[in-house]
């Protein structure tokens, strides 16, 4: 489980202090896809980096199964499996070179190496590239390999940056299939993505986030429910609508 308490972060430019993020509080439950929505600038991905341990928040607290990221992440590390928003890999390495890289930093076996990098080149459907040089590779082969390098050591919680961010319909939708697996198997899931349809269709709850803050939370039944809209998208711009209403 991740849980995100009272987070802020601001950031300094030329023309003052920006806050990014003001107050994020929500809670991403084992055995269930929580995801973020929110327009572009609303603090997701500095969320999401502050979760990873990428970023310190300014104040505020991140659990990772009850571990405080402040004082051990080395420990929630561990515990997470990351597909960042800048997904390089290694263009020299193979696929598999690339995630038995990453099994190697973990301090995995080789026999586990070899075992879960099998595993996850049959839920990723990698079979054809695994063993190609990754110089090259489309955007849904270099995410898949990114995916399956930060998933090598079998983390509980995973989050993930867009991950279906420039792939086709085809490979969307055997990532999405992943994401449920993921979700069955008990894990924590979380994911940003600005795909409305793949957010309803995907998430058991919902988080969305305008200026730094979270405006509306739960299933997407109950999103449309408390907004009075028959779809998610409407009821997303009546959450974004009624923020910049409170700041205006």
């Amino acid at each position: 489980m991740i849980t995100a308490q009272d987070l802020h972060k601001a950031f300094k430019t030329k023309t003052g202090t920006v806050k990014a993020v003001d107050g994020v509080d929500f809670e991403a439950r084992d055995g269930q896809i929580t995801g973020l929505l929110g327009p572009n600038g609303a603090g997701k991905t500095t969320t999401l980096r502050m979760l990873y341990t990428l970023m310190k928040p300014d104040s505020g607290q991140v659990l990772v199964d009850g571990i405080d990221a402040a004082r051990d992440p080395a420990a929630v590390r561990r515990a997470l499996g990351v597909l960042p928003d800048a997904r390089g890999v290694y263009k020299r390495l193979t696929a598999r070179e690339n995630i038995t890289y990453f099994g190697e930093l973990h301090g995995l076996s080789k026999a586990t190496i070899a075992q879960r990098t099998q595993a996850l080149s049959a839920a990723l459907d990698m079979g054809e590239i695994l063993d190609r040089q990754t110089e090259g590779f489309s955007q849904g082969q270099r995410t898949k390999t990114a995916i399956a390098r930060a998933l090598v050591h079998d983390p509980k919680n995973v989050i993930l940056d867009e991950p279906t961010n420039g792939l086709d319909v085809m490979t969307t939708r055997a990532m999405r299939g992943f994401l449920k697996q993921l979700r069955d198997e008990g894990r924590c899931v979380i994911f940003s993505s600005h795909i409305m349809q793949e957010v309803a269709a995907l998430c058991d709850r919902i988080v969305i986030i305008a200026k730094g803050q979270v405006v509306a939370a739960g299933s997407a039944d109950e999103l449309r429910a408390r907004f009075g809209e028959d779809n998610l998208e409407d009821a997303f711009v009546q959450a974004i609508g009624s923020e910049e209403g409170l700041h205006a």
